[in-house]
């Protein structure tokens, strides 16, 4: 098995929980928040979509899917266009209001696919590329996919939490 069949076999992990996370959930549930200093499923998910869109269109020089397939303007946040969630304060959390589960999914399907389509095209040397300069030592291309990787199972597990949560308090 490849490396890169091992990071497509992980990113198509994350797509499986995210459909899992979300689906049947109205826009009550969705947008719900355990606590006023907690994070909905649905900012929890559209932030870790736009975490991976944001990532690895940076990492591959492709544009984000997010700005040029138009859903930015399709989930009509009063955010800045480039905004990926990180940093965002519970007030700011509370802005991120979606009106289905389908438009979380369908975003980070497109998103999903996105990522395939440059994974599917690596080289183990690519793998080695520095895409990031900013860290010591230098983030290389590897790195930043197995982060996307983590930090979007994560958030994808706290959703589902989240979600369990809800369910048992009958909210």
């Amino acid at each position: 098995m490849h490396a890169k069949d091992i990071l497509i076999d992980g990113y198509d992990r994350i797509r499986e929980e995210v459909h899992a996370a979300v689906e049947g959930m109205d826009p009550d549930d969705l947008n719900a928040r355990p606590t006023a200093e907690t994070n909905s499923v649905a900012w929890l998910v559209w932030h870790l979509t736009r975490v991976q869109d944001d990532h690895v269109a940076d990492a591959f020089g492709l544009d984000q899917v997010w700005l040029s397939q138009d859903w930015e303007k399709r989930f009509g946040l009063d955010l800045p266009r480039r905004d990926t969630g990180y940093g965002h304060s519970a007030a700011k959390v509370a802005e991120v209001r979606v009106d289905s589960a389908g438009l979380l999914t369908g975003y980070h399907d497109a998103v999903h696919a996105r990522t395939l389509q440059a994974l599917r095209g690596l080289r183990a040397a690519d793998l080695e590329r520095v895409v990031d300069e900013r860290w010591d030592p230098p983030v290389t291309l590897g790195v930043r996919l197995v982060s996307v990787l983590s930090d979007d199972l994560q958030h994808v597990g706290q959703a589902a939490y989240v979600r369990g949560l809800l369910a048992s308090s009958g909210a």
